[in-house]
């Protein structure tokens, strides 16, 4: 599996690898496919414990995007916050993906195209933490990163892509939330979740119904900022069980 990363010394448009990532290398390896990924939040720090707790599962491939306000929270500022080229030294994390790897190639007609390999190559997509930015940037359909460029590119229809049975094969996002009590009350953001879990969402026990969206809602605790109230994400090992039950595991 491609293995890509930056190091503090990378020049942003230096190539990491040979050949780009393509999903139809992969399609043969047998494993189930998670794309994990995190957006501009504290809970960022999450994602090294989110992937080691999955790196027991012998079928199991994870890739891993940050933003570039993620990838602020692993840069090897503490044990809590190791850098985050370091989580290629997790079982099953078989590559790191930052926003410059996008058009890190030279792109010429024919060549693969970032976002859309990672959403073909994707089983399903976990986003944890959702940040309140790019939960406003989801529900209003921007893609200025590589992460919001696959949420718009997801095959929503389940159409695109299909089957070998020509049935729909719509896949999931699964997203947790994590901001400012204050944030999080905010009716915008109530106005903006609501998109996500009644327009978009899956509806329980109608598993190939519609929707391509599901929501673990945030937590009540002490946010990092000293705030006490809603919003910090959901508890990180919850969302491992989520994950494992959703891909079955």
């Amino acid at each position: 599996m491609l293995q890509i990363i930056h190091t503090e010394h990378d020049s942003p448009r230096t190539p990491l690898c040979e050949s780009p990532f393509t999903a139809s290398s992969h399609s043969t390896d047998n494993k189930s496919h998670l794309l994990l990924a995190a957006s501009g939040s504290v809970a960022t720090i999450k994602i090294p414990s989110i992937a080691q707790s999955l790196s027991h599962h012998p079928r199991l491939s994870i890739l891993i995007i940050l933003t570039k306000s993620a990838s602020n929270f692993l840069g090897g500022q503490s044990p809590e916050q190791p850098h985050y080229s370091s989580l290629l030294q997790i079982p099953n994390v078989d590559g790191v993906f930052l926003d410059e790897e996008e058009w890190v190639h030279p792109w010429k007609r024919g060549n693969s195209i970032l976002h859309i390999e990672l959403r073909r190559w994707a089983d399903i997509l976990v986003v944890a933490p959702l940040s309140a930015n790019t939960l406003a940037k989801v529900t209003g359909g921007f893609s200025d990163n590589l992460l919001t460029s696959v949420v718009r590119a997801w095959d929503t229809t389940g159409l695109v892509e299909g089957s070998n049975e020509g049935r729909r094969k719509r896949k999931r996002i699964l997203v947790a939330p994590a901001m400012n009590t204050a944030m999080w009350r905010h009716p915008i953001t109530k106005r903006q979740v609501r998109v996500l879990e009644e327009e978009w969402g899956i509806k329980e026990g109608d598993e190939q119904g519609e929707g391509w969206f599901e929501v673990l809602r945030p937590m009540e605790k002490e946010l990092a900022c000293g705030d006490v109230g809603d919003g910090a994400m959901k508890d990180w090992k919850e969302i491992v069980k989520v994950i494992e039950a959703r891909l079955e595991l």
